[in-house]
């Protein structure tokens, strides 16, 4: 069996700028292959007014304190950057990283930060009709940054969506994310392979991401036989990397 990377999410929620540091700079030490933050404004559960903290400011403090891994937001919603500003801000941390960044992005749904931040919400359709616009640019725009990113630079998109976001994962990213449970992280598994042969690429190059739940990591074979190269748990605060460095030493055992 494939040996899969493993990274975390640290939610940025109910927490406190010190405490996030603390825990990505304890899981780049214990090895972890990926650290990710959420792209929002408020908590997604729990106390609904809690301290948050903004996904980019974090990824260039995560840039420079941690040495290993890579970093990115998982993932980025389009709808609150224009695309080439976003190119060129992911550019800045890769360089501040040391070419260690991933482009996380997604088309956006919660609606709570659209309202309270004056985006329009639209429509689910209409917010991934932006995003199939904004991907080519943000392409484009990585293409013109002088300096260019240290890279490589993977983009990755997440969502399971089969008509239009797993064919934009074909058509584009380098890597793609969803959730379970491995039977249904299986199925969209299939559907993107179909979708790679319909616009011609090759399945192997999209690097097939999981988020999971700490008491998921029991199941990691399940989920790398449904297809999955790299499982990333979901940490919230107080941030318990026990299971990710329980993870760790099942599948490098």
């Amino acid at each position: 069996m494939t040996t899969p990377n493993i990274g975390v999410q640290l939610h940025p929620q109910a927490t406190t700028t010190n405490q996030l540091r603390e825990a990505w700079r304890s899981a780049d030490a214990l090895g972890a292959d990926s650290i990710w933050v959420w792209d929002h404004f408020y908590p997604l559960y729990g106390d609904p007014e809690a301290a948050h903290f903004e996904a980019y400011g974090l990824l260039a403090a995560m840039a420079v304190e941690t040495t290993t891994a890579r970093i990115g937001a998982m993932v980025t919603c389009n709808s609150y950057r224009n695309p080439d500003l976003l190119a060129y801000m992911a550019g800045t941390i890769d360089h501040l990283s040391g070419g260690r960044f991933t482009l996380g992005i997604g088309s956006g749904w919660f609606e709570r930060d659209y309202e309270e931040y004056g985006y329009e919400f639209g429509t689910a359709p209409g917010r991934l009709k932006l995003l199939d616009a904004a991907l080519p640019r943000i392409q484009e725009r990585l293409g013109k940054l002088v300096p260019a990113p240290v890279g490589p630079m993977p983009i990755l998109i997440g969502g399971s969506g089969e008509k239009v976001t797993l064919r934009l994962v074909a058509e584009y990213a380098d890597g793609w994310n969803a959730f379970g449970p491995p039977e249904s992280f299986a199925a969209k598994n299939a559907v993107l392979d179909q979708w790679c042969e319909k616009v011609g690429r090759d399945p192997a190059e999209v690097e097939r991401t999981v988020a999971i739940r700490p008491d998921e990591i029991e199941a990691w074979e399940d989920y790398v036989a449904a297809g999955a190269e790299h499982l990333i748990i979901m940490s919230g605060h107080p941030f318990d990397l026990d299971p990710l460095a329980r993870l760790l030493d099942l599948v490098r055992a």
